[in-house]
């Protein structure tokens, strides 16, 4: 049986599993945030900067990531640092930043 097969039959737990991770990575500030932390442990001060959003928005969508096992947090003194919890994650993203760069 061929992968694409495999694809057609998930079942629908999957699927609902597989939507709620395209719904947590619809939003450009989010997308941002993960492909900033692509290499990187970054603290949410810098995540800020970088998607243009105020601090408590960007801790606001890391929570939201968090919450759905996208990114991971440590703390070190009074900083939280972020990165990427899996490595499927990065690979994800970065098929999609290529499709639609080869658009």
């Amino acid at each position: 049986m061929d992968e694409t097969s495999n694809l057609s039959r998930i079942d629908e737990i999957v699927a609902v599993h597989v939507a709620e991770l395209f719904r947590a990575l619809g939003d450009a500030s989010r997308i941002q945030i993960i492909s900033a932390l692509i290499d990187n442990e970054i603290n949410v001060g810098e995540l800020a900067k970088i998607a243009g959003i105020s601090e408590s928005a960007a801790s606001h969508q890391l929570r939201n990531l968090r919450q759905m096992r996208l990114v991971k947090s440590r703390k070190k003194g009074r900083e939280v640092y972020y990165s990427i919890d899996d490595d499927h994650i990065t690979d994800l993203i970065q098929r999609a930043i290529d499709h639609v760069a080869h658009e």
